[in-house]
């Protein structure tokens, strides 16, 4: 058995016809007789050939390939996110390449390179790395999740600021007076501290801010987070914790633990996201669940729409232009026996 994949050549060579009739066969192109459309299906199964896609794209075609940058799918978010961002494009024909940068910059500036290279017709984002020149050169079909790039770049988010804001009330009204807020980085960009800061000023408290980068590495994160915590103990008293992800929602019901606190009578902790696979390892955690199917399925379609032509391009500088916008779905609170209802 020959050690190399089959070709369109073979293919013409079994099926007994010409590499132009193949061709036609497979764009369904021009009348063709059944018994020639069976005999090349035939080759095609026999050698088990597979369509070029690079080939394809190089002659003006569609690759039906999407691909999807996140920061890890073994993030329970991001694992759920690439599921139903891979389930919407498989209902519309296209297929997808995972793309994980692990929350480096550099690895995220090699996938960009990779999916462009390979033609596909257009790339999700939902990477957290900041300052990626290489956006603004991209000429293809681009959307983001939970990410803004640029003003002519459509983003699909939660709606994180009104979200931060519930997360932070439920701990409020449960008696909470010194709520803190764990997350990781800090700034006007973080929607969900937005939130958070709304709410304790609206109640007259001070915000206090704790931060563990995103991309710290899970054997020194749990460490980072302790420290963070303890330090903030020291200064004030600390009596609810809204951690702006599940992950760290449970470091935190970890830390509570080891230092003798119970949950909710001496604190209270509160998450977000509320994907399956954290919601049956920790039912008890409140949090607030992201809508992550219709964040993809809006992703997805947004995309589809750019692919179909169905967007505009910048006079200024020739870059796609879709209508950009931000479309927002509102999350959900999930009470647990973590917080004071």
């Amino acid at each position: 058995m020959s050690s190399r994949e089959p070709t369109l050549a073979d293919v013409a060579e079994l099926a007994g016809v010409s590499l132009t009739t193949v061709s036609r066969v497979l764009n369904n192109r021009g009348y063709l007789s059944e018994k020639t459309k069976k005999n090349v299906a035939d080759a095609i199964e026999t050698l088990g050939y597979r369509p070029n896609s690079l080939a394809r794209a190089l002659h003006g075609k569609r690759t039906h390939t999407v691909g999807l940058i996140v920061p890890a799918v073994s993030l329970p978010f991001f694992g759920e996110l690439a599921v139903e961002v891979e389930n919407a494009l498989a209902d519309a024909g296209y297929r997808i390449l995972i793309c994980n940068s692990m929350g480096r910059a550099d690895r995220e500036r090699e996938y960009l390179s990779l999916l462009v290279g390979n033609r596909v017709d257009g790339i999700i984002s939902g990477a957290h790395n900041e300052g990626l020149g290489e956006y603004d050169t991209i000429r293809m079909p681009l959307v983001t999740i939970d990410r803004e790039l640029s003003p002519s770049i459509p983003n699909v988010r939660c709606a994180n600021e009104e979200a931060g804001a519930m997360a932070t009330r439920a701990l409020i009204e449960g008696g909470c007076r010194h709520p803190l807020l764990l997350t990781s980085r800090s700034g006007p960009r973080n929607l969900r501290e937005a939130g958070y800061r709304t709410e304790v000023e609206r109640a007259g408290l001070t915000p206090r801010v704790v931060t563990v980068a995103f991309d710290t590495p899970t054997p020194q994160r749990f460490a980072m987070v302790r420290d963070a915590l303890d330090e903030a103990r020291t200064t004030a008293p600390v009596d609810g914790v809204f951690a702006t992800d599940d992950l760290a929602a449970a470091e935190v019901l970890e830390w509570a633990r080891t230092r003798n606190l119970s949950v909710p009578t001496d604190l209270s902790i509160i998450g977000f996201d509320g994907t399956e696979t954290m919601r049956r390892a920790l039912p008890h955690l409140a949090t607030i669940r992201q809508p992550i199917e219709a964040i993809a399925r809006a992703a997805v379609s947004i995309l589809l729409d750019q692919i179909e032509g169905k967007a505009t391009r910048s006079s200024s500088d020739e870059a796609w232009a879709p209508h950009a916008q931000t479309v927002e779905f509102s999350g959900t609170l999930i009470q647990g026996r973590s917080i004071n209802a």
